[in-house]
């Protein structure tokens, strides 16, 4: 990953504030850069991990000095915040880190999350103190608390992310809208209410909502963007609950990642209380709300302090959700065969030219492209010199398709150096059983 720019979006306007934040950031960065050598790199991650954290307590004892000098209305909601990142987040955090001896992956799980926190907490929390703040609605009807919900989210997706939100649906029930990170969250009360929170947004918007926000391009969602996008979601529901005094007591109880196969199980066990499905022009999202529809011990694959990283992973790998197959052939009898074939056990992308499928490549990123090598305008070759030329994509698994089974044709397929190739006519069960091994060996190895 690289480097985040420090950007005039992150100021809230008290000086020796942004100066502390802008710090914080400078630190982050210097985790993500540093350990080259791999001598030192345990022991460069080890005091710069350090470091940042005694910085952040230093900071929130800042931050709340000067809460208390302005007489803040929030501090108490202010500090809970910052007790539960000090106190909790980032021991458990550093627990693995010395765990794992400072593992790749432990350190990508610690820089995320510090991300996400720190992006979300600066376009929220400490907004709030400089000048913006959301508003709070008390005794409202019951009628008009859609209104308002509709209201407080779209603002908050305006200073959070810069991007303009509009509903478009009341009455959101699972359907598919592209592909989609879920990420649920369960809460409870003191009356032993329970409340599940879900927040769904397609991978194309989130993508962009990451890397506008980092300052960088992201092709494919990967375990540093779950985890910054884990916090800015948590930091963002908690918004919407100080917005809402009848909530505001309400104690996080879990969280997990949900496949949109669950999502749909989820939705057709119990309705959801409201469901709100947002238009962004780049992307949709959605925010649902389900009252009293979790039984204790019975959330989906729940993620904690100390198994965030082997959920987070089995998700993306493939565990719990359905690998993506690209078919690119300008027949469109192909097309609709082979998703015929395939499309039980993978998600399906289709193209009927080269230019259609860079563009779904660039968006998607899929599994594994089955590529027609006769194609008119542009055909195979082609297309597979312009994947190799771009390094983001250039490692993604190419197999031709090709109608001709001759020795010279076979020859000039192969001298590309696609994974593979197959025959249009060969039989069904066998194009199956090839993709389905090549997929599974490909799992193996990561």
């Amino acid at each position: 990953m690289k480097t985040i720019p420090w950007n005039k979006r992150y100021e809230i306007g008290v000086e020796s504030i942004d100066k502390q934040h802008k710090q914080l950031f400078g630190m982050i960065n210097k985790l993500l850069t540093l350990g080259e050598d791999e001598e030192k790199k345990e022991w460069v991650c080890r005091e710069g991990v350090k470091y940042l954290k005694n910085h952040v307590v230093e900071h929130f004892q800042h931050e709340e000095g000067y809460m208390r000098s302005i007489d803040y209305a929030d501090f108490e909601v202010h500090k809970r915040l910052h007790d539960d990142f000090q106190n909790s987040t980032l021991p458990a955090l550093e627990a693995e880190l010395e765990e794992t001896n400072y593992s790749e992956e432990a350190m990508r799980h610690f820089l995320g999350v510090s991300i996400g926190w720190m992006v979300a907490h600066t376009q929220t929390e400490d907004l709030a103190i400089a000048r913006k703040k959301l508003s709070r609605w008390v005794s409202i009807p019951h009628e008009e608390e859609l209104d308002a919900l509709e209201q407080t989210i779209v603002q908050l997706m305006s200073e959070m992310f810069q991007i303009k939100a509009k509903a478009i649906s009341r009455q959101y029930g699972g359907e598919a809208i592209g592909k989609t990170i879920c990420y649920r969250f369960v809460y409870h009360g003191s009356k032993k209410e329970r409340w599940e929170i879900i927040w769904g947004i397609e991978e194309g918007l989130l993508l962009k909502v990451v890397g506008d926000l980092m300052g960088t391009q992201y092709l494919k969602v990967d375990d540093m963007v779950i985890n910054i996008t884990r916090y800015i979601a948590r930091q963002m529901i908690e918004k919407i609950r100080e917005c809402f005094p009848q909530l505001e007591a309400f104690e996080m109880e879990g969280e997990s990642l949900l496949t949109h196969e669950q999502l749909e199980a989820t939705f057709d066990r119990i309705p959801p209380f409201c469901s709100l499905l947002f238009d962004t022009g780049a992307g949709y999202f959605t925010f649902s709300v389900l009252s009293n529809s979790v039984e204790k011990g019975k959330i989906v694959s729940p993620i904690n302090a100390q198994n965030a990283m082997g959920q987070i992973r089995k998700y993306l790998e493939g565990e719990t959700r359905k690998k993506q197959i690209l078919i690119v052939d300008d027949s469109d009898f192909m097309r609709s065969n082979m998703i015929r074939l395939l499309g039980n056990d993978y998600e399906m992308l289709e193209s009927n030219s080269s230019v259609a499928a860079i563009k779904t490549i660039a968006v998607n990123r899929p599994d594994l492209i089955l590529l027609d090598y006769e194609m008119p305008v542009c055909d195979g070759r082609q297309t597979l010199e312009m994947i190799r030329s771009d390094e983001d994509i250039a490692d993604i698994p190419v197999v031709f398709l090709t109608g001709r089974g001759d020795a010279d044709s076979v020859r000039n397929v192969m001298s590309l150096k696609p994974r593979g190739y197959l025959l249009k006519t060969m039989p069904e069960e066998d194009i199956k059983k090839y993709i389905d091994g090549l997929l599974k060996k490909d799992s193996a190895k990561k």
